[in-house]
């Protein structure tokens, strides 16, 4: 078995995964609360024809080194980057951005609990605060009543909604995880729990070491354009030394078949 020419095809098969990668993150490099993606890879198993380090040769004599040949690569993960994105100036009320640690609660559909950090809010008719879905918003949030003139929303999480009857209010939550990188992400800028992420830990803007919640921003994606073509281009090349490797062993198998006796 010619092994170059599989590994060669593993290497291509995981710069693929490589380049869809980078390109989603390119394509979400204007999505509201967006973190980038990373991808990772590890060699697979390795074979031994000969000889293995470290045994006897002999005499008493260890063989300092062995043989062994690689059956190529793969990825092992492909995990989000949760670094701070910039925050850019709305001017909307409900507009809010966590600067530091910290997830908003959203509701989905079928009852269950999704995190997001966007915080691109609306107001249904009912005057809940409802993602750009129409998901209603947790951490916290109460109703809105629909003669309230002013919405004002403190970096501790204090809300302070006024009416003609006067004033109401109340304090946000964020969610936080031990690692938020286990997260499953579910599109529509939403996570969901799971085993590896830990338990969802609830606390309040600015204390205990969550982030502040900032009142008129959004957080923009966290995905540098120059850093993502440089690695587009370096995912590029090593896809075109891979292919050229299945070329190489190509070409070999071709000259022992055409070999005479």
């Amino acid at each position: 078995m010619n092994l170059s020419l599989y590994s060669a095809a593993t290497g291509m098969e995981a710069q693929q995964l490589n380049l869809n990668t980078i390109a989603n993150n390119l394509a979400n490099v204007n999505t509201p609360g967006f973190k980038r993606s990373k991808i990772e890879f590890q060699d697979l198993l390795y074979q031994k024809p000969a000889r293995a380090s470290g045994t006897d040769s002999g005499g008493g004599n260890i063989v300092p080194t062995g043989v062994e040949v690689g059956n190529g690569a793969r990825v092992s993960a492909t995990s989000k980057v949760f670094t701070q994105g910039q925050l850019t100036a709305s001017g909307e009320k409900l507009d809010v951005a966590i600067q530091g640690d910290g997830f908003f609660e959203v509701q989905r559909p079928d009852g269950t609990i999704g995190y997001t950090r966007d915080g691109s809010f609306k107001l249904n008719a009912q005057g809940v605060v409802v993602t750009s879905d129409g998901l209603p918003v947790l951490s916290g949030f109460q109703p809105i009543p629909p003669d309230a003139t002013n919405v004002a929303i403190a970096d501790n999480g204090q809300v302070t909604v006024q009416t003609a009857n006067g004033t109401n209010t109340f304090r946000l939550t964020l969610t936080r995880f031990a690692n938020p990188s286990g997260l499953r992400s579910l599109g529509g800028n939403l996570y969901e729990e799971t085993a590896a992420s830990g338990t969802p830990e609830i606390g309040q803007p600015g204390e205990q070491g969550f982030g502040l919640v900032m009142q008129g921003y959004t957080e923009s994606s966290n995905v540098n354009i120059v850093e993502e073509m440089v690695n587009l281009i370096v995912a590029q090349r090593a896809y075109e030394v891979n292919s050229k490797s299945i070329q190489a062993s190509d070409e070999m198998l071709q000259n022992v078949a055409q070999m005479k006796r």
